[in-house]
């Protein structure tokens, strides 16, 4: 099977696609990724491909093709350049190809016209188009401020209608999704498949933490606005616990992202010692923080649109066998309360997040919450379970 794959991030951005592609690739298939030219996170292109470079490569069997891409930088109009610079110059591109390809598959994170490139080749040759949905447009802006009426959100929101309505099958991380899609866009039901995300291998068998004098809670990922770790700072003053049953305490926050200097601040106006920022760490030493960990955390914004998400880290953190604290709303205490793995608190509510850090401390089985979240990770988020359904769902839409 020949694949033609449409997303703005690829490898080697920090982004899981590139380990789904290689897989197929490992499965026998031709793939082809037509992606941006590197700049995320920071938003800056990579050194190795300026002026020009590196815009056709083969990595692990995957040949990459890299369209003109603005880097997001800072800023409102940067983010806009650089939505727009690969969603039209990978539409070209795409169009220039041949009509070989079986099936095409996007991964629709946002912008949603980064699958533009993917719908015009799919409608030009007559090629299904399978879609895998995580992150809901155009809801993801008034995540970000934007009011429903403002004509920005109505421009982006028939244009989001027309990418979804295209695509043959869309693919969903959340299923919450579904009803906001239905009644948004006006998808039909059977178009749509709850397909959550995996967690990469490297946390599925982490090495032994022994005897500690520490309790250890660990948050991993972005530090940016949707995960409002001020309420995990204010609850460690509410807390103020620096020990329990004589080990200490400690906070570990560990990723990079636009409130990080924030938050360093207010911890420091708060005092708190016991939270310590360790700041971006690659992802070959993100094992040594997980493996470390009592208990990993998940915090996010009280907002209608980020409560039907379901953050990847939570696969992860269940495929490390590790106990889960959140203060979310909508479907992460879903997952949680269906695995029986940890303890969820409304979003923004450092009172009741403080309530569920004692719940679990005076939990004497606590270790049993870390064995609930490694079976349902293996039940439901295995990789390898979900390449064999999306190689059988993209053999299905080629047929």
């Amino acid at each position: 099977m020949k694949i033609l794959v449409v997303c703005q991030h690829y490898w080697p951005e920090p982004y899981y696609l590139s380990d789904v592609c290689e897989e197929l690739v490992r499965r026998g298939h031709a793939v082809h990724v037509v992606t941006d030219v590197p700049n995320y996170p920071m938003g800056y292109i990579y050194d190795d491909y300026k002026h020009g470079r590196n815009r056709e490569q083969i990595h692990n069997g995957v040949r990459i093709s890299r369209t003109f891409t603005i880097g997001r930088r800072k800023g409102d109009w940067f983010r806009l350049f650089n939505y727009y610079s690969y969603s039209i110059s990978s539409t070209l591109y795409v169009n220039k190809l041949p009509g070989d390809y079986d099936v095409v598959f996007t991964n629709q994170t946002s912008p949603v016209m980064m699958t533009e490139a993917a719908s015009s080749y799919s409608r030009k040759w007559g090629k299904k188009c399978v879609m895998y949905c995580m992150d809901l447009w155009p809801a993801s802006l008034v995540a970000g401020g934007m009011k429903t009426w403002n004509p920005v959100y109505k421009f982006f929101g028939k244009v989001s209608n027309r990418l979804y309505n295209r695509a043959d099958q869309i693919l969903i991380t959340s299923q919450m999704f579904r009803e906001y899609l239905e009644k948004n866009h006006k998808i039909p039901s059977e178009k749509i498949v709850y397909f959550p995300q995996y967690a990469a291998s490297q946390f599925e068998n982490l090495p032994e933490s022994g005897e500690k004098e520490t309790f250890d809670f660990v948050f991993a990922g972005n530090v940016g606005k949707a995960q409002s770790l001020e309420t995990l700072l204010n609850a460690v003053k509410i807390l103020d616990m620096p020990e329990y049953e004589g080990k200490s305490l400690k906070w570990h926050i560990v990723g990079d992202g636009s409130r990080l200097e924030n938050l360093k601040k207010q911890a420091a106006c708060l005092g708190l010692t016991n939270v310590i920022f360790h700041g971006r760490k690659p992802a070959e030493k993100m094992p040594e923080y997980y493996a470390m960990a009592d208990a990993m955390l998940v915090l996010l914004t009280a907002d209608p649109y980020i409560s039907r998400t379901l953050p990847g880290k939570v696969q992860t953190y269940m495929a490390a066998g590790k106990p889960v604290l959140a203060a979310a709303d909508g479907e992460t205490p879903r997952v949680l309360e269906n695995a029986e793995c940890g303890y969820a608190s409304k979003a923004e509510d450092p009172q009741q997040f403080a309530e569920i850090v004692k719940k679990f401390l005076e939990n004497k089985e606590r270790a049993q919450l870390g064995i609930n979240a490694k079976n349902y990770y293996k039940n439901n988020f295995a990789r390898e379970q979900f390449m064999d359904r999306l190689e059988n769902i993209l053999i299905e839409a080629a047929k």
